[in-house]
């Protein structure tokens, strides 16, 4: 007993020693605002485990923040990035990557988020969809974001000032802001469903840029037959592209031939009613067309397939070109910007095909600005306060520039007095190096970013460096004429907990058969007379009609 209570005296002293030594380390703290979320940090002393808003570094001390994301083709290692180790030294926040192969990346995130297991302290670049941000937000899964917004938000506010869409966009019903986004005014970025062709191969053939489907199929055949590279082999590949390349599907712009396929879940809005294309008459007979491709050998059996780096292999041959068409939204989905080849240049786009029904359309992505569910914070979060500022630091225009561009002085820099950007304007920053190849200074576009109008279109135009250039020029004179309505352009939508359950089940289980099919069809596995039937009455059982009917009260609830 004795020795029990001289054991219990000991312990007792060992905490009062504890109290009186922490009160001792917070006497010189002036900052002493309570923590507001359910980070670790400062919570024993009472200290803002952050700095201010808008001042770094944002730690005191070196703090650990593990962050998820998807492969980046064009960036080799986000640990040992340049940008990476810049923000580390900026913000004294380190981060530990786990990152996630691309034709993976969606399976690993609905099984992180699902189980709540193994969960990183931020989900970052994996696009997550309001529904699913509406579900898990709801379950606690991720946290929301608002009263770290009105805390520390200090570029975040600056954002939903210049731009009160983006706000609203990325607000759920229940008022809470779940994720951050990519913030990126890019006019191209509108009319992103784009089929590219490699000019020389024309002009060697003497043939004319194809308007119709028709004229399409016969560049192809002549593309296969004629040898256009001159090697004398029968090495040409006349189509291709990749399910998981950046709008690289087979359908992504030839289907829009024959009805419009806006892509994503394939939802839009047609006389106020939210339809999908796929179970239309039309897009049998745009797979009709494309299994005639396949048939015939102008399509690769690969493009069903294939990642984006199998793409650009194809795209980057060595020595010679195989690759007649590809659709993508850039010439970097398949070649080298600025490569050794030099090849991207000679790709042009074709403008949209007309279809034998006289149906001509470059879908139109008009809420391109907002890219949702670019970052978000997790409940293991331990610090999740600074995991904010650092996403936070990431809209700081220098900050974006070196995000998405690289480093001042070597990538970048400011624009001189009396030079002009792309849109006739005093320009803003100039390029000065070669963009888009495998680096390891930049994100390569991953996270959050905020890239206005006026930062995009106020780059100098230097011909030395045409890449935004052409892709302002290509989408203004070749799909700008054809975009689509705004009218059938369905907006983003936040759902309810109960809908956005419902619709993430049947969202992937409608489009991965939608996606299974096309390819079935395509390849002559599933025939397009016998069992097309079979396949509508498929989506049927799906709950199609019930799918549909959710957008559509979701729809009229906000905007009728």
């Amino acid at each position: 007993m004795k020795l029990r209570k001289k054991l219990t005296q000991f312990c007792m002293m060992i905490v009062l020693a504890a109290i009186i030594l922490s009160a001792c380390s917070k006497s010189g703290n002036t900052n002493n605002e309570p923590d507001t979320t359910n980070s670790t940090v400062g919570t024993e002393t009472g200290e803002d485990p952050v700095s201010p808003a808008g001042q770094l570094p944002i730690t005191k001390e070196k703090t650990t923040i593990r962050v998820m994301v998807p492969a980046n083709s064009v960036v080799e290692d986000f640990a040992t990035n340049e940008f990476t180790k810049y923000l580390e030294e900026k913000t004294n926040i380190h981060i530990e990557w786990d990152v996630i192969p691309s034709t993976s990346a969606a399976e690993k995130l609905n099984l992180v988020m699902s189980s709540g297991e193994d969960l990183p302290d931020v989900i970052m670049g994996f696009g997550v969809s309001s529904a699913q941000q509406m579900i898990y937000g709801s379950q606690g899964v991720i946290l929301p974001l608002n009263s770290m917004i009105d805390k520390y938000g200090f570029e975040t506010k600056k954002m939903f000032e210049q731009m009160p869409v983006v706000k609203d966009t990325i607000t759920s019903p229940d008022g809470n802001i779940y994720a951050l986004p990519h913030t990126n005014e890019c006019f191209h970025c509108t009319l992103p469903r784009r089929m590219w062709i490699y000019q020389p191969w024309l002009d060697k053939l003497g043939l004319a840029m194809p308007t119709t489907t028709d004229e399409y199929y016969e560049v192809l055949k002549a593309f296969k037959e004629n040898d256009p590279n001159g090697n004398g082999k029968a090495d040409e590949i006349p189509m291709s592209g990749s399910p998981t390349g950046f709008y690289a599907s087979i359908d992504s712009f030839l289907m829009n031939a024959f009805i419009y396929n806006p892509g994503g879940d394939r939802l839009y809005l047609q006389e106020g009613k939210v339809v999908v294309p796929f179970d239309k008459p039309e897009w049998r007979e745009g797979l009709r067309f494309l299994n005639k491709l396949y048939e015939e050998k102008l399509l690769d059996p690969q493009a069903l397939t294939q990642d984006e780096n199998q793409l650009k292999q194809l795209g980057e041959n060595p020595d010679i070109a195989i690759l007649g068409a590809t659709s993508g939204m850039h010439m970097g989905v398949f070649s080298e910007f600025y490569g050794a080849s030099n090849r991207w240049l000679e790709y042009k786009t074709i403008p949209p095909l007309k279809g034998p029904n006289g149906v001509q359309i470059a879908p139109f992505e008009a809420y391109h600005l907002v890219g949702g569910g670019s970052y978000l914070i997790t409940k293991s979060s331990k610090h999740p306060e600074a995991a904010f500022r650092l996403a936070d630091y990431l809209y700081n225009e220098e900050v974006t520039l070196r995000s998405v561009i690289g480093r001042p002085g070597t990538e970048w820099v400011k624009a001189e007095e009396g030079e002009v950007g792309i849109n006739g304007k005093p320009a803003v920053w100039k390029q000065i190096a070669d963009w888009g190849q495998v680096q390891n200074f930049n994100w390569g576009q991953t996270g959050p970013s905020l890239r206005t109008n006026d930062l995009r279109l106020g780059e100098v135009a230097n011909p030395d460096k045409p890449l935004e250039i052409v892709m302002y020029e290509e989408a203004k004179t070749k799909y700008e004429p054809y975009k689509q309505e705004l009218e059938n352009v369905l907006p983003p939508l936040f759902f309810t907990n109960d809908q956005a359950i419902e619709i993430a089940d049947m969202s992937k289980t409608i489009n991965d058969y939608v996606n299974e099919m096309i390819a079935r069809f395509v390849i002559g596995d599933a025939d397009l007379d016998k069992d097309w039937d079979v396949y509508l009455d498929n989506l049927q059982n799906m709950r199609l009609e019930n799918y549909l009917s959710i957008y559509q009260d979701v729809f009229d609830s906000k905007y009728k």
